[in-house]
């Protein structure tokens, strides 16, 4: 197989093309205020509506970001009939209890990553949701980029060959009054930001045979930090690192047999990538210019829009079975190094 002479173009249709749905805000934190930022900003999403545990939150949240509509509970927001999709948002042990109310509902649901505490919280989500019939997915913004649909053809295409390992690390810092750092909140690195590396590990090496690995407790009583390697039958191998300590380059590289993968700037956030070949004699580079949330969770936004619109109730960047993979290996990751999150 010669090594290609172009990389291939993303298939990624334009944001702003997507058919505007009405959003519901399940939880106003954080991320609910990036997602609604980027959805603004580049797509014709309509966010209508907020949904918080009090109604002082929930009018508090719709001022600052001008909500025409601001409910005073999950459940008065998820029995908004003018709404087409709620995008669930609440921290990862609320994630179960929130999506089922949402989709008992019988609402579209985007709920944040990891889906759920375990494989059996996720699992239990999908299987509801496949009874509803509604669209369901996971929002790993990651898999819905550009430079992510260029990856997939290349995969797709055999271009790296048999893919003998997988080096991925992600590290932030956090000040000590984040809820990271909140046992009661399913703290530490691992559901925050090892979900990232890990998905990625799973989907290009399936769910890992083995793993072995080691983590540290942090003073507040969630880990600090961690780091496995995991090996599937032949026993290839992929590692992963994660940190709430500080900021690392959270880079990966992708070694096949053929060509290598390696990233420019952080692997699961819009920028550059480099294919290689083995031998290291040709060099194809995707080239965009680094970015974070507010240039990227636009697309997750705009293909829950198409999917809903076009009737599909899982979409092909984060199809569902996919997820399901990815909680059995961070299953698998926290019993190798004695997390706990119960």
């Amino acid at each position: 197989m010669t090594f290609l002479t172009t990389l291939p173009a993303p298939r990624t249709p334009d944001p702003m093309e997507a058919p505007a749905l009405r959003w519901g805000i399940l939880g106003g934190g954080w991320i609910a205020e990036r997602f609604i930022e980027s959805a603004r900003a580049h797509t014709g999403q309509v966010i209508a509506a907020v949904g918080s545990r009090t109604q002082a939150k929930a009018d508090a949240f719709a001022a600052a970001w001008g909500l025409p509509t601001a409910h005073g509970s999950y459940e008065g927001l998820v029995s908004d009939d003018s709404l087409d999709v709620i995008y669930v948002a609440t921290p990862h042990n609320m994630h179960l209890s929130h999506v089922r109310l949402a989709l008992e509902a019988g609402r579209h649901v985007l709920v944040e990553k990891p889906m759920g505490l375990d494989h059996a919280e996720a699992a239990e989500m999908v299987a509801l949701a496949r009874d509803r019939g509604v669209f369901f997915a996971e929002a790993l913004w990651t898999y819905f980029l550009p430079k992510f649909d260029v990856i997939q053809q290349i995969l797709d295409a055999g271009t790296l060959g048999d893919i003998k390992s997988v080096h991925t690390e992600y590290g932030e810092f956090f000040t000590r009054d984040h809820r990271i750092f909140d046992p009661a909140l399913a703290g530490g690195p691992l559901l925050d930001l090892g979900t990232y590396p890990v998905s990625f590990l799973t989907k290009l090496m399936g769910v890992p045979d083995r793993v072995v690995g080691l983590a540290q407790q942090d003073e507040s009583g969630v880990h600090g930090q961690l780091s496995v390697i995991m090996a599937d039958a032949a026993g290839n191998q992929g590692t992963m690192s994660t940190t709430l300590y500080g900021l690392t380059p959270t880079n990966a590289a992708v070694v096949g047999t053929r060509a290598t993968l390696r990233f420019g700037t952080e692997f699961n956030l819009p920028g550059p990538f480099q294919l290689i070949s083995a031998d290291g004699s040709a060099c194809l580079t995707w080239d965009e210019p680094a970015g974070r949330h507010f240039e990227g969770l636009c697309f997750e936004a705009a293909e829950v829009a198409r999917c809903i619109g076009e009737g599909r109730t899982e979409t092909p960047c984060r199809p569902l079975g996919a997820t399901l993979d990815t909680m059995k290996t961070l299953d698998l990751v926290r019993g190798a190094t004695g997390i706990s999150f119960r």
